[in-house]
C-alpha cells in the first residue's frame, strides 16, 4: 500500500515553517540617516557662530546729537578751566610770598576776596588764640523825639547762644560777625584809621551788621530809631594749660571805636 494513500498511520502534512522576513532596506535607511545625524555640527559638537549681541540703546552725552555734544564738551572745558583757576588762585592766596604772588598779588587778592578769603597760610597756620567779642552800643530817637543812650550788647555771646545745642548751625551765626570784624581790623590800623577804600567798606559793612541786630533787638524801642552806634571789641587770651609752665595774661584788652552816625536808610534796614 501506498503510504501516501492517506493511512491512518501516515504522519501528518506539515506547513513549511516561515522564518520572519528580514528588513535590510528598512536597517539600510536607518544606517544612512544615522550617519546623517552623526555629521552635523551639534552631533559632532562643533560650535555654532556666536549670535550678535543686542545693541544698547546710547544714554547721557552720547545720546545728544552732534552739535549738542560739542556744546556740551565746550561747557565741561569751561568748567574745568574755572575750576583749575580757582584751585590755583586759592594756592597762591595761602601759599607763602614767592616770585608769582609778588608779581600778581593784585589780580590774587581781586579774586579772592571778600567771598573767598582765607584767614591761615599754608604750612604755616595761625589758629586763634584769643577770645575776641564784638559789642555794640546805640544812641536812639525815641518816640517822643528825646534822646536815650543805650547799655553794651554782646553781639558775639548772642551768636554763641545760638549755635550751643544747635546741631546744624548757620554760616551767618558762626561767621558773619566775626569775618566783619576780622575784615575791619585788617583795614584800619591802631588808631582805626581806614587804609585805603576797603577801609571804608569793612566799616560800612560793620556797621550794617550791628544796626541790624539793633532792629531785630528792638534796641530802639517802639517808635524809637538808632541815629549813632558804637562798636568795640573784648578780647581775652585763652589760658594755657595746666601742664604748661607759660605764664599768660587773661584779663581783657579793649579796642573802642569811635560812634559812627546811622542814616535814615540803614536805620530801617535800607542800603545806605
Amino acid at each position: 500500500m501506498n503510504t501516501h494513500d492517506g493511512g491512518a498511520d501516515a504522519p501528518e502534512a506539515r506547513e513549511p515553517e516561515l522564518s520572519e522576513p528580514s528588513e535590510p532596506s528598512a536597517r539600510s535607511e536607518w544606517s544612512e540617516d544615522a550617519d546623517a545625524v552623526a555629521g552635523t555640527p551639534e552631533a559632532s559638537g562643533a560650535s555654532r557662530p556666536p549670535a550678535p549681541a543686542p545693541v544698547e540703546p546710547r544714554t547721557g552725552v552720547a545720546a545728544l546729537s552732534p552739535r549738542y555734544q560739542i556744546g556740551a564738551a565746550v561747557a565741561l572745558a569751561v568748567v574745568a578751566v574755572a575750576v583749575c583757576v580757582h584751585l590755583g588762585m586759592v594756592f597762591l592766596h595761602i601759599a607763602p610770598s614767592n616770585t608769582v604772588t609778588k608779581a600778581h598779588g593784585k589780580a590774587i587778592d581781586e579774586w579772592i576776596y571778600p567771598e573767598f578769603e582765607q584767614n591761615w597760610k599754608l604750612f604755616a597756620p595761625n589758629p586763634l588764640q584769643q577770645n575776641v567779642a564784638v559789642q555794640v552800643r546805640a544812641q536812639v530817637r525815641t518816640a517822643d523825639g528825646g534822646s536815650r543812650e543805650t547799655g553794651w550788647y554782646d553781639l558775639s555771646a548772642q551768636d554763641g547762644r545760638a549755635i550751643d545745642g544747635n546741631l546744624l548751625p548757620s554760616h551767618t551765626q558762626q561767621n558773619e560777625l566775626r569775618r566783619a570784624w576780622d575784615f575791619f581790623t585788617a583795614t584800619h590800623d591802631d588808631d582805626n584809621r581806614a587804609s585805603g577804600t576797603r577801609g571804608t567798606l569793612s566799616e560800612s559793612y560793620l556797621r550794617r551788621i550791628v544796626v541790624l541786630r539793633l532792629e531785630r533787638g528792638g534796641a530802639a524801642g517802639a517808635g524809637g530809631a538808632v541815629e549813632r552806634v558804637q562798636v568795640r571789641s573784648r578780647t581775652t587770651s585763652v589760658a594755657a594749660p595746666s601742664w604748661s609752665r607759660e605764664k599768660i595774661s587773661t584779663d581783657p584788652a579793649y579796642r573802642v571805636l569811635p560812634w559812627w552816625s546811622v542814616s535814615d536808610d540803614e536805620a530801617h534796614g535800607g542800603v545806605q
